[in-house]
């Protein structure tokens, strides 16, 4: 990949730029459609689009740009009523290091007057699309990576915070979050019951299972995944989808995943170097039972399938799985080292 495809950035600097973005983000008009919206043809199932976004060029304008352009292609060329962005889709993956410049990142009043959310519904009204926005969240003195749910109607759904926060090398998110505390959490759109979780949530069978149980129709995961640069060989691509698949066949419920792509380089303010991350996409769709049935190409995509949630619902009780469950018998779940207390 040559150079000018990389991008790379620091972190006093880039912070800078998103801040200047924030306060002129109500001025800047929204992608214009290409057609009027009456024209996409939607039909009763449920139409769900991956977005997965190739980071190219390290400017906060480039990033919310690109993202909104997807949605709004996810909508006239796939015809979608559901679109799934990447985790963190307003910038790089800054949890590389730990870095107290960026907390500045963090939206305030994501329930209330803030900026990017009013942007947001704005966009999903105009094109009557359900829009899950993930987003570093600041609630008084605590931080979250949470998802604001938008329904197509522009409507605030509410908040999902990210249970599971993973720390090791390039994923340092410890730092910057604090672990969620709204619970697992569904919610109930124009399109169907959607179920999210966060990149790291999606390698707990318990996030999956309980969203299956609270009545998701689908599981979505934003997600930030890539190379380990503690070991440049290491490669998880495979073991990622492979557990996700897993979730879905096991609960019977659809999964997406959407995943970035590319190599994002943290510099110091010299612009050396610190350390990188290459970002390897692979974002798909599957099936209730665990198939993938699409999966994006390298670099940016837009991936897209229909779900029949009616027929999913009748499969999944025919089969008997939710039924023969034995809640009783799954206390250890709830202990750390498998002793339960007498």
């Amino acid at each position: 990949m040559s150079s000018k495809r990389l991008c790379s950035y620091e972190p006093g600097t880039y912070t800078q730029g998103h801040e200047e973005q924030r306060k002129h983000l109500m001025e800047r008009p929204l992608p214009v459609l290409p057609a009027p919206i009456e024209i996409v043809k939607r039909g009763t199932t449920l139409k769900v689009a991956a977005v997965q976004l190739e980071t190219l060029v390290c400017s906060p304008t480039n990033f919310l740009d690109r993202a909104e352009e997807a949605v709004v292609k996810a909508v006239f060329e796939h015809g979608a009523n559901l679109v799934l962005l990447q985790e963190l889709f307003q910038g790089p993956y800054f949890c590389q290091s730990q870095d107290a410049s960026f907390f500045a990142l963090a939206e305030s009043n994501v329930d209330g007057n803030n900026a990017l959310i009013a942007r947001m519904q704005e966009l999903a009204k105009s094109l009557q699309v359900v829009l899950p926005i993930s987003l570093f969240e600041k609630k008084n003195n605590a931080y979250f990576n949470s998802v604001v749910m938008i329904d197509a109607d522009g409507s605030n759904l509410g908040t999902y915070r990210k249970t599971h926060i993973p720390d090791g090398t390039g994923y340092q998110e410890k730092f910057y979050f604090s672990p969620g505390d709204t619970g697992f959490t569904v919610f109930q759109t124009n399109v169907g019951v959607v179920g999210v979780g966060i990149c790291w949530d999606q390698w707990f069978p318990e996030t999956a299972r309980s969203m299956a149980l609270l009545g998701a129709d689908i599981l979505l995961y934003p997600t930030a995944i890539g190379s380990e640069p503690q070991d440049p060989t290491l490669n998880s691509a495979d073991h990622w989808q492979r557990t996700m698949q897993g979730h879905a066949a096991a609960n019977m419920i659809p999964v997406v995943a959407s995943n970035r792509f590319g190599t994002e380089i943290l510099v110091d303010k010299e612009g050396r170097e610190k350390q990188r991350i290459k970002f390897y996409g692979r974002s798909f769709i599957t099936d209730e039972t665990g198939a993938i049935v699409r999966e994006a190409k390298d670099g940016s995509d837009i991936i897209s399938a229909e779900i029949d949630i009616f027929a999913n619902r009748s499969t999944r009780a025919a089969w008997g799985l939710f039924r023969d469950r034995r809640p009783e018998m799954y206390g250890i779940l709830r202990t750390k080292d498998g002793q339960l207390q007498m």
